[in-house]
Formats: structure tokens, C-alpha cells, sequence
């Protein structure tokens, strides 16, 4: 099945596709650009070069950051454009090149919520790369709980000085920015008293401790903040006003690829198939069982995906919809790294030699696949979300509150 878009959209895709074609180098061939930003896969030797002339490349002709407005350097595309343009990228095996928070969390507030001037010294500096950002919303005991942040900030002059601890701060050994939830009235009801604060994050009062994960990559940080600083400058939406500019982000963090989504998955099931035909089981009635359940996934995903393309395309804003997608996804990854360790059998138990702590492909998507039903939102907020927001069903009843 393929969604028919009209002609203005298939001349974007075969446009896309031409300037792929016309401009990729050597040395890209299905590189994980999230395993890249996250810190978990690093580039050496030509494989860098290669991805260093790429980012150029897609740089000069406006692609990254291509759905910001024409007016802060994007190229002001639709959602349907997006989704065609993510589309012919995946196809090719070659990475997009995102700015990661930047482009998808931090740019969108600062172009909903900034002033001129806060986008236009901002706003350049994440599509140029300078600047690197991270996300500072979870804390230690408020991690689903948005509005319980604790994590303080004073004005001081011309400043904000932040004390308090973020958790589960993907990337954040690699990045130079972090933008952060903080209380700057505790006199009001929760909602109401937090900022949106753009902070740097090196020499700036901020330990930063990463946190190993069962497949033994530190993608995740908690950082320990005493006394960082900020210009009041740096406070997007105006003080008191954070957790407008924080829904605007996480309105941004949910579903955002939900019409690619399939791609991904689709190449590792065939991945998984082969390994399953490698180890002589494709002909095990469980396994065939269990490998056509995992299809029968990723073609959901991929209906899904275009149900929701179909929406954006006919002009009316993605709903609950986007929790569904992220629901079932992770969801089915987290199943099928259970599936792939049972087809590696005895030796999925074993680590690979090398240094450090080794883990297999299928030990890593067993291991790491956990993760997605925690980030972005919890699996059972995202339930929460569904029934309440989708379904209409009653409000979850609250439990007694800790002292």
C-alpha cells in the first residue's frame, strides 16, 4: 500500500531523492545517527570524513533544520515534506543529520516561545552545530512527574543561579548546552512557578556523573547542580512560564517519526530472519511463529505511520495518536530483543571478546530496548495519556502524597 500524496509531494520525493543520489560520499551506508549523538557509536577515519562532507553538504542546502521557518535559516517544510524527506533518507542507508535536542525539542520552543532577539542568537547556533543541547527535565524523585521539578533558581541581577539534580540526561557527556525545568516561585501551585532555562554546561557549577547501562554504554548522565548561572536572557518564554515552553517540547518529542518509524525496525527483523536462517531455525514452528508476529509489527507501524501522514497531509494536528505510536513501538522492540536472545540460544548468554564491557547486536537490542518504554515518556504514561486524552476514561485516582 502506498499513500498517494499528489503531484506536489512525489516531485519533492523525487527531488530528495535525485539530491541524495547527486551528493552523498562514500562511507555513509546506514550509519545510526542516534547511536552517533547519544555517544554509544563513534566515527574514526574516512567513515568520519565522510560524514564531516556530508553534514556540509546538507548544511548548504538547508537540510538540517529543514522544517524551521525560512526566517531562522530552515527551509519552512511541512510535516508531509518532513515525512517524505525522513522516508528517502532512511531508503538510502544515509543519515539526516540532526542537530538531535537542538533541532527537535530546544529550536521548536525557542521558535514558538522567543523573542527576535533570543532566536536570532540562539537559533543559529543549533543548526551550525555550536551549540549542543541536552534536556534537563527529570529529576531523581519526579521523573514522569513533570510538575513536581525541585530543582530551584534565584535571580540574581542580571541572572538565574540553579541548584538542584537532573537524571537520565541522554547525551549529556557529549553536549555544551542543557535547557532546564526549574522552580523559580515556590508559592504558587506547581505548574506555575517553573522557567525554561537555556544554561551552559561546562565550568559552570554543574557535576556531571554518567550512568552505565546493562548493555554497558553510558549514553545516559545525572548531573549535581550547585550555584550554575544563566543571563535572565537565556530564560525562554519569560520567567514563571516554563511549563508552557515544556509542553511545546514534549508536544515535539512524542510521535516525531512515527511515519519513518518502520524502516528501521523493518531492516532488523530481516537482520534477525537471517540470523535465525544462520543458525538453522527457520524451519522451528515457535520461531516462525514469533517471526511472523514481528512482522505483522512493523507493517502495523508502517499503517499507522501513514494513517497519521494522511492527517498532517489533510491539515489537522496530530492527536493522541503520537502516544499510541510510542506506546507500541517500544513496546514491540523490547519483545523482540527477548525473541532474538532465544534465537541466539546458548550463546546469547556469552559476551564477545574485546575490551571493556562487550555485548552481541542482539545482546544490545535486548539489553538497551528497555529503555524506550522509560524515555519520552513512560509506557504507563503514556497509557494514562491514551485512556484519559483518547478514550475519555476517568482520571487516574491520585495516591496519598509522601512526606
Amino acid at each position: 500500500m502506498k499513500l498517494d500524496l499528489g503531484p506536489e509531494y512525489e516531485a519533492f520525493r523525487g527531488e530528495m531523492s535525485d539530491w541524495i543520489e547527486a551528493n552523498r560520499p562514500d562511507g555513509l551506508e546506514d550509519l545510526d545517527e542516534r547511536a552517533m549523538y547519544m555517544g554509544t557509536a563513534g566515527l574514526t577515519g574516512k567513515a568520519a570524513e565522510a560524514y564531516e562532507t556530508w553534514s556540509q553538504r546538507l548544511l548548504e542546502a538547508r537540510l538540517i533544520c529543514p522544517h524551521w521557518p525560512e526566517s531562522v535559516g530552515g527551509r519552512g517544510l511541512t510535516g508531509v515534506h518532513m515525512a517524505i524527506l525522513n522516508e528517502e533518507f532512511a531508503r538510502a542507508g544515509v543519515p539526516r543529520v540532526t542537530r538531535g535536542m537542538g533541532e527537535s525539542l530546544v529550536g521548536p520552543s525557542i521558535i514558538v516561545h522567543g523573542s527576535e532577539e533570543q532566536k536570532a542568537h540562539f537559533l543559529p547556533r543549533i543548526i551550525s552545530g555550536q551549540d549542543r543541547y541536552c534536556q534537563g527535565f527529570s529529576e531523581p524523585d519526579h521523573g514522569s512527574d513533570l510538575g513536581g521539578v525541585e530543582t530551584r533558581a534565584v535571580v540574581d541581577g542580571d541572572e538565574v543561579v540553579i541548584h538542584g539534580s537532573k537524571v537520565w540526561t541522554s547525551g549529556a557527556h557529549l553536549a555544551n548546552m542543557i535547557f532546564i525545568l526549574c522552580r523559580t516561585d515556590p508559592d504558587v501551585p506547581k505548574h506555575r512557578g517553573l522557567s525554561y532555562v537555556l544554561a551552559p554546561l561546562k565550568d559552570n557549577g554543574i557535576e556531571m556523573r554518567p550512568l552505565r547501562q546493562p548493555s554497558g554504554a553510558s549514553g545516559f548522565c545525572q548531573e549535581f547542580i550547585e550555584g550554575a548561572r544563566a543571563p535572565l536572557f537565556n530564560v525562554i518564554g519569560g520567567l514563571n512560564n516554563g511549563w508552557r515552553v515544556a509542553m511545546t517540547t514534549l508536544g515535539h518529542e512524542r510521535g516525531g517519526q512515527a511515519t519513518v518509524a518502520h524502516l528501521g525496525f523493518e531492516r532488523e527483523f530481516w537482520d534477525l530472519v537471517e540470523t535465525a536462517r544462520k543458525r538453522g531455525k527457520t524451519a522451528d514452528p515457535l520461531v516462525r511463529q514469533q517471526l511472523a508476529w514481528a512482522y505483522t509489527q512493523v507493517e502495523l507501524m508502517r499503517y499507522s505511520g501513514l494513517r497519521t501522514l494522511a492527517r498532517v497531509a489533510a491539515g489537522r494536528p496530530p492527536g493522541p495518536e503520537a502516544s499510541v505510536a510510542k506506546l507500541f513501538w517500544s513496546e514491540y522492540h523490547k519483545r523482540l530483543g527477548e525473541i532474538a536472545i532465544s534465537i541466539e540460544g546458548a550463546d546469547g548468554l556469552l559476551r564477545p571478546d574485546g575490551d571493556g564491557y562487550q555485548v552481541s547486536k542482539w545482546q544490545n537490542v535486548f539489553l538497551s530496548s528497555r529503555a524506550g518504554t522509560i524515555y519520552s515518556g513512560t509506557s504507563e504514561i503514556q497509557r494514562n495519556i491514551i485512556g484519559e486524552r483518547a478514550l475519555g476514561l476517568p482520571k487516574e485516582p491520585k495516591g496519598p502524597r509522601r512526606s
